[in-house]
């Protein structure tokens, strides 16, 4: 499949109803409105494609750039292009998920997570935060850098409510990331978590909530699925 042909299929794909939800949360133009579940099948009959990974993202349309982190090769992707892709993420779909998602199955996701968080352009820091989570979620605790993550969990304990609006979003993501998924944190993130207690942030004209840290770890917790990996950070 090229692109043109993969454009066109996205545009044949697009519905009304999804392109409005997908507005209420912050996509903006160009993009057709294609549902998450009809871009499936398309990842499943590419695989991987590096080259046409990045073509997709480049079109700066929405739809393709999601797309794009689906199919992306993250043994190929570089740093540049990784910085590249953070840079052009537009919304959080594509910060938060489409970036994080990819940077974290790299071999420069921790590298770049570091340097994210410290922007300050706010797309760059959400996308750090989530490549945090990711790492978490994914990487034998043995691969991790413990003593690093434990220091943020500080950092967020002190600033997650002065911080700017998805930035607060991801930084309570990384608390239920490290209290889920790293046994060897879970204490310190359960501690975080009763401190920082319930994160206001605004989710746009949507019913969406924010998830309150401590009764998700819990809750994993008593699931018995507690330090349970996943096989990767994309789904």
């Amino acid at each position: 499949m090229t692109t043109p042909d993969i454009m066109q299929q996205l545009a044949s794909l697009g519905c009304e109803t999804t392109k409005n939800t997908l507005t209420r949360h912050g996509a903006k133009e160009p993009f057709f409105g294609v549902r998450v579940g009809d871009l499936k099948p398309i990842q499943k009959k590419i695989k991987k494609n590096h080259a046409l990974a990045l073509e997709l993202y480049e079109t700066g349309n929405s739809d393709a750039m999601y797309l794009a982190g689906l199919i992306a090769d993250e043994t190929a992707m570089t740093k540049e292009d990784l910085q590249r892709w953070a840079e052009q993420a537009y919304w959080y779909m594509l910060s938060e998920y489409t970036v994080a998602w990819v940077a974290s199955e790299s071999k420069y996701g921790f590298e770049l997570a570091k340097e994210w968080i410290k922007s300050d352009n706010e797309r760059l820091v959400t996308a750090g935060w989530a490549t945090l989570s990711n790492l978490g979620g994914i990487k034998p605790d043995h691969e991790l850098d413990l003593d690093y993550l434990s220091q943020q969990l500080d950092f967020v304990q002190q600033h997650i409510h002065s911080s700017l609006n998805r930035i607060r979003y991801t930084m309570n993501g990384f608390v239920i990331a490290m209290g889920s998924f790293v046994p060897a944190l879970t204490e310190k993130a359960r501690a975080v978590a009763a401190a920082i207690g319930k994160v206001e942030v605004y989710m746009g004209q949507t019913s969406c909530k924010v998830p309150e840290a401590s009764p998700y770890i819990e809750k994993v917790i008593q699931m018995g699925r507690h330090g349970r990996k996943k096989k990767t950070a994309r789904c």
